[in-house]
């Protein structure tokens, strides 16, 4: 029987996963060799969207390059040897951190040669780089191939890119359209896409240009290929130990419950939020410290602090903060989830929000604890280290007095468009049929009369954002599974949330539990997929309306 192409990629994608775990034990391989063809080849079949253009012959995806360059250190392209490492003491060393813009993690450019990149997240990070790198391997295959003939001879074009490269690297100047017009044929696109993608990169303060990423992408694969030179990943041994065993959770729950029992909140009824660290902040305090009352006055004063406009209250907002009860809890683990605690007790007025009023017995007050936004399975590790009761160094025992686990996330929409909100009534493995049905305490009709887009359905949580096409997101969406959108966190949260609610017993069986996301790209869409950048201000409603409805649910009178 024919295979569907949804069959195909749900098969590709199971092959990447259990050959990168494969790759991780073994210790180490050469990407361009038998070890990594298998991940090549299977990444070629899926063709995720985000990776635009991966499997044509000739062009270069240049969207994807600088959505994976961001996230990756700068100078990567340069290294041969790329060593993923666990937290080993290099943070002591007298190399410079290297931290990418847009995924929070320490690396070393240790040499010429070598880059070690530091793993604390878990493996869904560990998973997410190597896609991305053989993403760039497979691209500098192409620059190499566009770059030479059959014979291996170097045509004109690279020879003239090899000295632009040259004076931008030495700080000298060059003319920047012919220098576009020798890239656009080392890339296989035309003019016009090649001077917008150099301008792209050039707006982007944490990666190398257009130029020296292809520049040097190239030059390791010539090398490679014409002098033996070897590319190569490898996994510490440190790495390979703690991966699977919540050593950053442990460390990391461990710290903001000893912040707990030193502020005497360790028994005191507690809200756990995991979502970004601006909006419950600026919601709560800015009711408190500027009396905004409405969605709309919240709204727009988060829009004035997060374009930087002339005289924002944020600076106000912080400052009454820090003066009436909220507590900042910095990361030093490596998980890089920063946490905040708001104890309601020491707030200057009775309500959180207009009529979500605050019991009058301060011992009753709740504290809420927000939590940055976890990544994949960390967020199981994380989550399940925070709801184990504290033990102190004497041997007393505090369980938490949880009321309540909310998470306000980012997902990729499959029903809507980007800024449009979806309430999951249940989660599920992708690749599996592990599932986790809920009683979610918000609903669609929380949500409506808004403007925007809101759905309602099956989420599924899926190993990669980049691991995702078409074909498998449409037979997600269109099959009985009816999903209306994926993401990375969902199900980890919740197998936590059960088992220490319904088997461990750390916490109460009756805990409520608030799911809502909004979209930041909807991977069906072409132009709408993560690689297109960023939401921006339109993403600022959303988040904030999600945090305003949490925030009345959880304190509203009838609580």
């Amino acid at each position: 029987m024919k295979r569907t192409r949804a069959q195909e990629s749900r098969a590709a994608i199971e092959r990447l996963y259990i050959t990168m775990r494969h790759l991780f034990m073994r210790g180490s391989y050469k990407p361009m060799g038998v070890s990594g063809e298998s991940l090549v080849d299977s990444l070629l079949v899926l063709s995720p969207e985000i990776y635009g253009l991966l499997a044509q012959d000739e062009k270069i995806e240049l969207d994807g390059l600088l959505y994976v360059m961001e996230r990756l250190p700068r100078g990567i392209e340069e290294c041969r040897y790329i060593r993923l490492i666990s937290r080993e003491g290099y943070e002591n060393s007298t190399f410079p951190a290297i931290v990418p813009a847009k995924r929070k993690r320490n690396c070393y450019r240790v040499d010429h040669d070598q880059m070690y990149v530091e793993m604390t997240r878990g493996r869904s990070d560990i998973y997410d780089i190597l896609t991305h790198l053989t993403f760039l391997y497979i691209e500098s295959e192409k620059i190499r191939n566009n770059s030479t003939d059959p014979k291996g001879r170097i045509d004109l074009n690279w020879e003239m890119l090899e000295k632009i490269v040259a004076k931008e690297e030495t700080g000298e100047e060059f003319d920047k359209e012919v220098a576009c017009s020798y890239l656009s044929h080392v890339i296989g696109r035309t003019f016009d896409e090649t001077h917008e993608a150099v301008e792209k990169f050039e707006s982007s303060p944490h990666t190398n240009s257009l130029f020296r990423i292809v520049y040097h992408l190239g030059k390791l694969s010539m090398d490679e290929a014409f002098e033996g030179r070897d590319r190569e990943i490898s996994f510490s041994s440190t790495l390979r130990i703690r991966v699977g065993h919540h050593v950053y959770g442990e460390l990391w729950a461990k710290k903001i419950k000893k912040v707990l029992f030193e502020n005497k909140l360790i028994e005191r009824p507690l809200h756990i939020v995991s979502a970004n660290l601006h909006s419950f902040l600026n919601t709560i305090y800015g009711h408190q410290a500027l009396g905004l009352g409405s969605f709309e006055d919240i709204e727009k004063v988060a829009m004035d602090i997060s374009i930087g406009a002339k005289n924002n209250k944020g600076k106000e907002i912080l400052n009454y903060a820090q003066k009436n009860g909220f507590i900042e809890v910095m990361d030093d683990s490596g998980t890089n989830i920063h946490v905040q605690i708001f104890d309601t007790a020491a707030m200057s007025h009775k309500t959180v929000l207009p009529g979500c009023q605050l019991p009058d017995d301060l011992d009753k007050r709740p504290v809420i604890l927000v939590m940055d936004y976890a990544f994949g399975e960390q967020a199981y590790e994380c989550f399940d280290e925070l709801l184990k009761p504290y033990e102190t160094e004497e041997g007393n025992v505090y369980p938490l007095n949880v009321l309540s686990a909310s998470i306000m996330g980012k997902a990729g929409i499959l029903t809507g468009k980007k800024g449009d909100i979806m309430i999951p009534d249940s989660h599920v493995f992708e690749g599996t049929a592990d599932n986790y049905p809920f009683k979610n305490e918000l609903s669609k009709k929380d949500f409506e009369g808004y403007g925007l887009g809101v759905f309602q359905g099956t989420m599924f949580t899926v190993l990669g954002t980049s691991l995702q096409n078409k074909d498998v997101l449409s037979y997600l969406m269109e099959s009985s599974w009816k999903a209306i959108g994926l993401e990375m966190e969902g199900a980890h949260y919740q197998k936590a949330i059960q088992s220490e609610s319904k088997i461990r017993q750390s916490i109460k069986k009756n805990v409520k539990v608030l799911y809502a996301y909004y979209a930041s790209d909807n991977p069906l869409e072409t132009g709408s997929t993560l690689a297109s950048g960023a939401l921006g201000m339109e993403g600022v409603r959303p988040t904030y309306l999600i945090t305003y409805k949490i925030l009345q649910k959880l304190f509203s009178k009838k609580e």
